[in-house]
């Protein structure tokens, strides 16, 4: 399966990764959302900033996947930090992901960047930060 993850721009996430400082990627929330339960190992991730770009930029595969059981709130804060060292959080990032119910961590391998391209998001929520898609080629715009 490929995913489209956003990625936050003003965290860097993107050039983290590129720098290979950043290896995994994190999402929570407090119900179990996208993509919990919705990722498994070798599927593709490609990777968009939000910063209104709308670009495709890079792709990795998924080497691992750790889907929480529900946490408390003091669980779910160690955890972030944790593994702090692999996610490179900026402190807006850490508010957002500590203290949720259900935390998904993915690590990733075989980074690599891309030519840019854009993809057609229609059908898929405007909020949305994480999208399965299926096959890259049925969202990609050629």
């Amino acid at each position: 399966m490929d995913h489209i993850v956003y990625l936050d721009y003003k965290a860097k996430e993107l050039p983290n990764l590129i720098d290979g400082k950043k290896t995994k990627i994190i999402r929570g929330a407090m119900g179990r959302k996208l993509p919990y339960g919705r990722v498994v190992k070798d599927d593709v991730l490609y990777f968009v900033e939000n910063n209104g770009g709308g670009l495709v930029k890079a792709k990795a595969m998924v080497e691992n996947v750790y889907n929480s059981e529900k946490l408390s709130k003091e669980d779910s804060e160690n955890l972030v930090e944790e593994n702090q060292h692999f996610l490179l959080l900026n402190l807006g990032l850490v508010k957002r992901f500590a203290g949720k119910r259900y935390i998904v961590l993915i690590t990733v391998k075989d980074f690599e960047q891309l030519n840019p391209f854009k993809i057609d998001r229609t059908g898929y929520g405007n909020m949305d930060d994480w999208l399965p898609v299926g096959e890259i080629e049925r969202v990609m715009i050629k």
